[in-house]
């Protein structure tokens, strides 16, 4: 069971190219071996530079904690820094012939990774969920509570995992400030109360906090509607860099990367209609403000 919409703490089969195949099962997460090795050769380049972190920062336009966390092997380097970390350190293609061998930081199912790569340069990414809040959009209670409730259950120290990839991945919204985010969540969403009162809280104050963010549209599907375009279930679309399109579908069992012109087009049409279909922006931000005060 997937517990997050994003891969992280799943039991699956992969899906490979194509709009149904089904790769490996894949229930334990990689490591993150590979990650630490490209960290300490970006290092050592940046230091065979005599650049600091501080100096090397803006010449990669990241921030200096995202270049830390990346040579400490926490995080999974964008496509952007490594063409950016090359030519700035003139590190002889090491680099990109490095980040080749990564794989994914545990607590992320190996299966994800593909949409997860595909995540780190899109132009945009767009959300219909009805099941759980998006992993992009969880407050720490909220995850802590998913994870608490799924079965087998996971120890302590599986859901620290498991939760610290999904808060890295979420930076993310930050991290792209050019990349469009848009979320259609379902109302019932809100008022299911996973967790009590508290979290219900401090999930609303984080996705209205959120909201203010330029790149990012949340939209709320109220609980009566009698039009609904997306009664298939949920799903994501997400823009490539080259303006090519692709689809993610996430059961309990699997993750589906769709590439078939034919069902894109027919997600993206769903899309379109479910966005004239639910609240506005404005009006849902107004509407989690009045859930707030009711919790």
């Amino acid at each position: 069971m997937t517990h997050g919409t994003d891969g992280i703490g799943t039991i699956g089969q992969g899906a490979s190219k194509g709009s149904g195949a089904r790769g490996r099962a894949a229930s334990e997460p990689e490591s993150q071996y590979s990650l630490k090795v490209f960290g300490e050769v970006v290092k050592a380049f940046r230091k065979r530079a005599r650049l600091t972190q501080e100096e090397f920062a803006p010449l990669v336009r990241y921030s200096v904690e995202t270049i830390a966390s990346i040579e400490q092997g926490r995080r999974f380097p964008p496509p952007d820094f490594v063409e950016r970390a090359e030519a700035v350190l003139d590190a002889f293609g090491v680099i990109e012939a490095a980040a080749k061998h990564l794989t994914r930081k545990r607590g992320l199912a190996s299966w994800f990774h593909q949409w997860a790569n595909l995540e780190l340069s899109a132009l945009s990414l767009h959300t219909y969920e009805c099941r759980m809040i998006p992993g992009l959009l969880q407050s720490p209670g909220y995850t802590r509570a998913l994870f608490a409730n799924r079965l087998p259950p996971l120890t302590d120290e599986q859901i620290e995992v498991r939760l610290a990839a999904r808060q890295e991945r979420q930076q993310l919204l930050r991290n792209r400030p050019n990349t469009a985010f848009s979320f259609i969540l379902e109302e019932h969403l809100f008022l299911r109360n996973l967790g009590g009162d508290g979290v219900t809280r401090e999930l609303l104050d984080h996705i209205l906090e959120l909201s203010k963010l330029r790149n990012v549209t949340i939209q709320i599907m109220e609980v009566a509607r009698p039009h609904h375009a997306g009664l298939g279930g949920p799903m994501q679309l997400l823009e490539a860099p080259q303006h090519q399109w692709f689809g993610y579908l996430e059961g309990q069992m699997y993750g589906q990367l769709v590439t078939d012109p034919k069902v894109i087009s027919m997600f993206q049409m769903r899309c379109a209609s479910m966005r004239s279909q639910a609240r506005t922006a404005e009006d849902t931000r107004s509407l989690m403000q009045r859930m707030r005060g009711a919790t």
